[in-house]
């Protein structure tokens, strides 16, 4: 009996350890993506005053067109952070990334709210505003990649999906955050005080944020299976170059990096359309007030947040692949239909709203499995570098792109349901992709076991 009693005492303890563990890697993945987002959707919400503080001397459409390339510039960094994070996300551990990728993310944010603007140093500023997107996109590169990683090696097998879609979550919740606050400055800053000062706010805000981050991830141990994996590598790979989990990947799994970078294209343009790219487009295109755009896009992200973990969940339930055939389905059948609804809502708010809320499901169904889908889809050795260079080259590829490419759509063709037609083809694309695909799901993720069957 008192060995029995034993045994179940150190069981115990053994599984508060485990949920200890798990709630910290929940913690340090779910502050670096807010801050990352809470950073793009301010950036993204603020477009036209960003234009009118770094570009004043051209016309509002060209404005507009110059700030989205400057966001679409931070993107080109990305496939080579992801190549350069996934390798030592690989090679020297998932904390070990984590906690430097959060800190240059977060410095390179502050210092875009310290930045002078045109009227103080000429076209300078546009340049360093260049230079500091870049450095973000290099350091989120690893970011997402990173977290939903490092959160699927930690989350128990048979509720992988819903612990991984906090990952998506965090984003989200970013995005709201940053959509409410300049929603809030736009209501209570007169344009002169927004122009001046105001728009800074967002930015600074990131440095107190990452110094938390940071010390929260500095405090956590990897995750089991990368222990495991580093324990069980041969000497002559653990001495081998830092890149030698890209060379792996490419040698190894290369017909699984293109699988899921087709599989990564809907998320990346849906994604920055539909959450960042919507209110400007409320705005510009149908007429409403800047903050009545940004309070539309906060209600979607209120629904995206309470859905997400629901479609985690089922897709622990009915598997990754059908969840991501289900969302493809639905973004080829409503889009068109819903931006129809939105140029003929004639100042209905609400109608414009109920169409946000649809596309929050059908993304939710594609974002909530996403992550997990990309983390089963590679073996241990190369799970950060897989993850980080297929979805990253589908982000810097289209997604952040999507803003400049609709923008220039709709001035070149004078149609504001061109952006309805680039979000479907980009949806069969990613159907041929995932049809191409058969993700595992609910296994442990050890090195044997968690190859994908593409």
């Amino acid at each position: 009996m008192n060995t029995s009693h034993s045994g179940s005492t150190k069981d115990h303890h053994l599984d508060s350890e485990r949920s200890l563990a798990l709630r910290r890697a929940a913690k340090a993945s779910f502050i670096g993506n807010f801050i990352e987002w809470f950073d793009y959707a301010s950036y993204g919400y603020l477009v036209t005053v960003i234009g009118h503080a770094f570009f004043p001397e051209a016309d509002k459409s060209v404005q507009l067109l110059s700030t989205y390339a400057v966001f679409a510039m931070s993107f080109i960094l990305r496939p080579i952070g992801a190549v350069v994070w996934g390798a030592w996300g690989d090679r020297w551990g998932r904390r070990w990334a984590l906690s430097w990728s959060i800190l240059i993310m977060s410095g390179s944010t502050f210092f875009i709210g310290l930045l002078p603007t045109y009227a103080a140093i000429g076209m300078a500023s546009a340049m360093s505003l260049l230079v500091l997107r870049m450095i973000q996109g290099f350091s989120a590169s690893g970011e997402y990649a990173g977290a939903g990683t490092f959160l699927a090696e930690y989350a128990p097998p048979a509720r992988r999906g819903i612990y991984t879609s906090l990952v998506p979550a965090s984003t989200a919740c970013g995005l709201l955050a940053g959509s409410l606050m300049v929603t809030g400055m736009f209501s209570v800053l007169s344009d002169d005080a927004m122009n001046t000062w105001g728009w800074r706010v967002p930015f600074l805000l990131a440095g107190p944020l990452g110094l938390i981050g940071r010390y929260i991830r500095v405090h956590l141990e990897d995750s089991p299976a990368y222990q495991e994996m580093r324990a069980e590598m041969p000497q002559e790979q653990k001495t081998a170059s830092w890149s030698e989990p890209l060379r792996l990947l490419l040698r190894d799994h290369l017909h699984e990096t293109l699988i899921t970078f087709g599989v990564s294209c809907l998320n990346a343009v849906a994604f920055y359309m539909l959450l960042t790219y919507m209110p400007t487009y409320v705005h510009e295109e149908l007429g409403f007030s800047q903050d009545t755009s940004t309070l539309a896009t906060s209600v979607m992200l209120v629904v995206y947040i309470a859905a997400i973990f629901l479609m985690g969940h089922l897709s622990d339930s009915f598997g990754r692949r059908r969840m991501l055939i289900a969302a493809c389905v639905a973004f080829i059948v409503l889009t068109i239909p819903l931006f129809v609804v939105m140029t003929k809502a004639a100042g209905m708010l609400a109608v414009v709203i109920l169409c946000q809320i649809v596309f929050a499901i059908a993304l939710t169904a594609n974002d909530g499995t996403l992550a997990t889908f990309l983390a089963e889809s590679f073996p241990t050795n190369v799970r950060y570098s897989g993850f980080a260079l297929s979805f990253n080259g589908a982000n810097a590829l289209l997604g952040g792109t999507t803003p400049f490419i609709v923008t220039w759509l709709i001035k070149v063709t004078g149609s504001p349901l061109a952006p309805a037609v680039y979000l479907t083809v980009i949806a069969l694309i990613a159907m041929v992709a995932i049809f191409r695909s058969r993700a595992i799901h609910g296994s442990e993720l050890t090195e044997e076991q968690a190859h994908p069957e593409v």
